[in-house]
Parts: C-alpha cells; sequence; structure tokens
C-alpha cells in the first residue's frame, strides 16, 4: 500500500489542463481517459471539472502498472516482544595467580545473566557517583550455589570422603582423567565464608538431576587455599568455575586496600540503567600473598637434650612454575627471603623470631625467659610461621604444635 501510494505520487507529477465540448457531459472527477500525445496514448485521471461554455478539465497523470506492485512482506500478527536485561549476577574474586596471563595483583570477575546480554561493562568510583568504564568482556561464567554442607578434607592427596553437590545456573561439568585435572582441569573456586575462596579441582562429575552436579575425586585446598576450607563451607555458598569465561580486572598493584564501588551491566545500557548491579569491593592482591611453609619438622623425631632449639620448615613458592617437577629449588618469587616465626601461649604471643632461612634458632635463655624452664620430652610448644613479602607484608601463616 505505501509503495502503490509512492507510485501515485511520483506518477502524478505530469498533469494537463484542457477543455471539452458540452458533449462531454458523461465524464466526471475521477473518470479515467486517454489522450493521444507525441504518437502515444497516455492515462490520465480527471480530478476536476468546470462546466460553461466549454468544459474546463484538470487531470493527472496515472500509471495502471502502478496498481498492479506485488503486495510487501505481511505485517506480523503480534507484536515482538522486547528483551529485558535482568541485573546480572555478579561475583568478584581475589584469588591466588591461577594463569601466567593473569597478572598476580589482579582481581576475578564472573557474570551470569539470563538473557545474556552479548557484553558486560564493569565501571567502578571511589565514590557513589562518577562512575568510569574499568572494561568490558563477553563470556558468561558458569556460577552456582553448594546444595549441601562441605567439610574439611586432606590436602596434597585425593579427597574420597567429601562431594561438592553443585547447583549451576548454566552451563555443565565432566568428568577429566588424572592427566588432565594434574593440569589444572575442574577448577572451582569455593567461598567458604565472605571473601574466603578454596580451590578445588574435582575429577569426577555426575549430573544427578536438571543443573545439578555431584562432584568427587577431590583435590582441596589448590594454590595455597587450604586455610580458606570452611568447617563446614555451607550449603548455599557460592562456586565458580575457573575457566576463561572469567575476566581479570585490568587494576594497579596501587589500587590494591581500596574500596571501590562497583557498577556491572549490559555494555549496551547507561551505567546508571537499573539493569546494573552495584557493589562494594576492595581488592587486596591475593595473588601476590605467600603460601603457608610446610613440613615442620617435630622435635620428637630426633633424639635430643632440652636446650637450644632449631625450627625447621620447607618454603612453597606462590609462582605458577613451581610446579615444574625439574626443578632442584621452586623460585622465591619474593624480592628477599624472610620469615617470621610466632611463639604461642594460646592466643598469645609470647616471642616473634625472624630470620632469613628455612630454620630459626630458639635458645634455651628464650625458652626459659618465656616458660621458666627448657622444653623437654612430653612437653608442647605451639607456634606460627610467615613468610613475609615486600609488597604485603606476613603471608598466609602455618600454625603447627610441635611435639617434645
Amino acid at each position: 500500500r505505501c509503495r502503490r501510494a509512492l507510485m501515485e505520487v511520483w506518477i502524478g507529477r505530469e498533469s494537463a489542463t484542457f477543455r471539452l465540448p458540452p458533449s462531454r457531459l458523461a465524464l466526471d472527477p475521477a473518470d479515467v481517459i486517454r489522450l493521444a500525445h507525441d504518437g502515444r496514448e497516455v492515462e490520465f485521471r480527471l480530478v476536476s471539472v468546470a462546466d460553461a461554455e466549454a468544459r474546463g478539465i484538470e487531470a493527472v497523470r496515472q500509471d495502471r502498472s502502478a496498481y498492479d506492485l506485488p503486495p510487501g512482506d505481511p505485517r506480523p500478527a503480534s507484536l515482538a516482544s522486547p528483551i529485558v536485561f535482568g541485573m546480572p549476577e555478579v561475583v568478584m574474586l581475589d584469588l591466588p595467580q591461577i594463569s601466567e596471563d593473569q597478572p598476580a595483583h589482579r582481581p576475578l570477575i564472573a557474570a551470569h545473566a539470563s538473557p545474556w546480554p552479548g557484553e558486560i561493562a564493569v565501571f567502578r568510583s571511589a565514590s557513589t557517583d562518577g562512575f568510569n568504564l574499568l572494561t568490558t568482556f563477553g563470556s558468561r561464567a558458569r556460577i552456582g550455589t553448594l546444595a549441601f554442607d562441605v567439610f574439611p578434607g586432606p590436602t596434597s592427596r585425593f579427597d574420597l570422603g567429601n562431594e561438592l553437590v553443585v547447583d549451576l545456573l548454566s552451563g555443565t561439568l565432566e568428568s577429566v582423567t588424572d592427566v588432565a585435572l594434574f593440569g589444572g582441569a575442574n577448577a572451582l573456586a569455593v567461598e567458604s565464608a565472605a571473601g574466603q575462596w578454596e580451590i578445588v579441582q574435582a575429577g569426577a562429575a555426575e549430573l544427578i538431576a536438571p543443573g545439578r552436579y555431584r562432584l568427587t575425586r577431590l583435590l582441596r585446598g589448590q594454590r595455597g587455599t587450604e586455610h580458606a576450607m570452611g568447617n563446614p563451607a555451607p550449603a548455599g555458598a557460592r562456586v565458580v568455575l575457573l575457566d576463561t569465561a572469567l575476566a581479570s580486572l585490568p587494576i594497579a598493584e596501587a589500587d590494591l586496600g581500596l574500596p571501590w564501588n562497583w557498577r556491572v551491566g549490559p555494555a549496551a545500557r547507561s551505567v546508571t540503567d537499573d539493569s546494573y548491579a552495584a557493589l562494594g569491593f576492595t581488592p587486596t592482591g591475593r595473588g601476590l600473598v605467600t603460601f603457608a611453609p610446610v613440613h615442620v619438622d617435630q622435635p620428637w623425631r630426633t633424639a635430643r637434650a632440652p636446650g637450644d632449639l632449631t625450627i625447621r620448615w620447607t618454603r612453597r613458592s606462590r609462582a605458577l612454575v613451581a610446579d615444574a617437577w625439574e626443578q632442584v629449588e621452586v623460585p622465591l618469587a619474593e624480592d628477599v627471603e624472610s620469615y617470621d616465626v610466632q611463639i604461642l601461649d594460646g592466643a598469645t604471643v609470647k616471642r616473634t623470631l625472624t630470620d632469613s632461612t628455612t630454620s630459626i634458632l630458639y635458645t634455651a635463655a628464650q625458652q626459659t625467659a618465656d616458660w621458666g624452664a627448657l622444653l623437654g620430652p612430653g612437653q608442647t610448644l605451639a607456634i606460627r610461621i610467615y613468610q613475609l613479602s615486600n609488597r604485603l607484608g606476613r603471608g598466609t601463616p602455618a600454625t603447627v604444635t610441635l611435639q617434645f
């Protein structure tokens, strides 16, 4: 209909004015006549007739073919429903470094929305306004929750006693071989407490209900997160699959420790739109925190007389390359090597010893000053060992009770 009207206007640019004798009284407005012009017949439609001694006629050009145009596309029977983007589920994670492509100090962000808007924008501000765009990303993460409590388990070997039952908002999980597992596959971050994430890997995944998976053959406390095991990690705790769908937040080290306000939502919408999630998050640079030392020597394993006590342990490295088997010694990953060893009496710190090697001397004089006598057979000593970093100071501690 619109095309027909346009053709009528275009053809009707040509008009004619002429007079006819009274004998042509039968002609009325809207009648179509043919006029011979330049050796061809041209159709005109009468638009006005003025009767007098002669009939004054005004006409416009007409072309019958304009009314034979094929019909256009039919109109839809109903209007299409507009796509409404809801507020995304957003998780910000401060984790140990899990990829060489990701600078150690940068946190990660995961987002889920249905429908997925295609691209998510991340804005931040030091106040409640003046938000600036930090980054965008386009992958929907696999986010879920624990269906049941999860209790602590062994580290450095398979946890065959616990299982994770996870409800995913989207996506799937599948079992992997041990070789793939040791290469980092099927890694999940489990939020045992607010801001505390244990990294768990699962060798076996079983779909037990729509969107619900039972994960077994677990590797617990990966990448130095054994301290974050919940007792228990409660049902409803957030779970995030650690894969390439997560985005790294490109912040500077100078931003660590600053309480930023964040707005995250569809990149096609304004930062003030209701589809943006607002949250507070303070990046702490968890990837720069030193791991807890391990393998603290127990005094009872070696025959000794009461006197000076040498406390020994093994250093761990937060560097990803530390897992390479061909190395004689794992890389330091810090500017200097330094340790604090706290001598504990319950919750009270009796003394702090400092050294630059993986052993320290607790002298007989210090023992006598702290306890009134030398430590001997049958007694115990609680200690806490930290490795230090120039950037963040004390790392994750190893808390051990020594048996004499």
